[in-house]
């Protein structure tokens, strides 16, 4: 009887089993930027080592985050990438903003503002132009709706204040946060910000709808009209990512 010889498995199918071993026993914090990505790619890309892939992509992003907020096109660009792996980041992504927006409708957004500001800094962080958001809010501070106004150039998004106080009479909305990014980096807010933020809070205050803050978001963190006393009652300075 002629003795059956077992196939090898390739050395990349034990090392993806170890990969996940080390991901269930420490998180992402025990993994490196490109072995999070390399983990990823496993389940869009069967049967080749995806960790040449990962370090590919982070060497061409530059970090995590970066990948995930690349478009098609520049995915594409890189070798390896074909159509199944360039849509799992968009896919990712879009998961982490509903997952993060369902955290922040159950918070308090003022006493408990670190979940509106993480599902932000995930929308608007990466973003290449200017962006408007308006979170609107119930009475208890709840947020009941989240409308993405406008979308600008690099340094400009066109606002209207009567728009947003329309949009807050239809969600019946108590009180409002507005939020946008600075793809600069920097979020300290310009004049043309603090102009347009008394601007909005005037059009409000005499419908009975409250502003409670401006978040002004940058590369690694925010600025908040609130929590620096621009705006309602005096709190600690907050300018600095949670």
């Amino acid at each position: 009887m002629i003795e059956q010889l077992k196939t090898p498995r390739p050395d990349h199918v034990g090392h993806r089993r170890r990969l996940r071993e080390k991901f269930f026993k420490a998180g992402s914090d025990g993994l490196h930027d490109y072995e999070t990505l390399e983990l990823l790619l496993t389940f869009v890309i069967p049967r080749i080592d995806t960790k040449p892939l990962a370090k590919r992509l982070i060497q061409k992003f530059g970090s995590f985050a970066r990948v995930l907020d690349a478009s098609l096109e520049k995915l594409r660009e890189v070798e390896g990438m074909g159509n199944y792996a360039c849509s799992l980041f968009p896919i990712l992504k879009s998961s982490m903003e509903l997952y993060l927006s369902e955290g922040m409708k159950q918070a308090d957004a003022l006493n408990s503002p670190e979940a509106v500001i993480r599902y932000c800094r995930v929308i608007l962080e990466g973003e290449k132009n200017e962006i408007f958001l308006v979170l609107y809010l119930s009475s208890k501070n709840r947020v009941i709706g989240i409308e993405r106004l406008s979308e600008g150039t690099i340094d400009h998004a066109p606002v209207y204040p009567r728009r947003i106080i329309e949009g807050a009479l239809k969600a019946n909305a108590a009180g409002i946060i507005f939020v946008h990014n600075h793809p600069s980096g920097d979020p300290a807010p310009s004049p043309q910000d603090k102009s347009l933020t008394q601007e909005i809070a005037a059009t409000a205050k005499p419908l009975g709808i409250a502003v409670h803050d401006h978040l002004i978001i940058g590369k690694g963190g925010y600025f908040s009209f609130r929590a620096s006393g621009l705006i309602g009652f005096k709190q600690e300075t907050i300018s600095n990512g949670i």
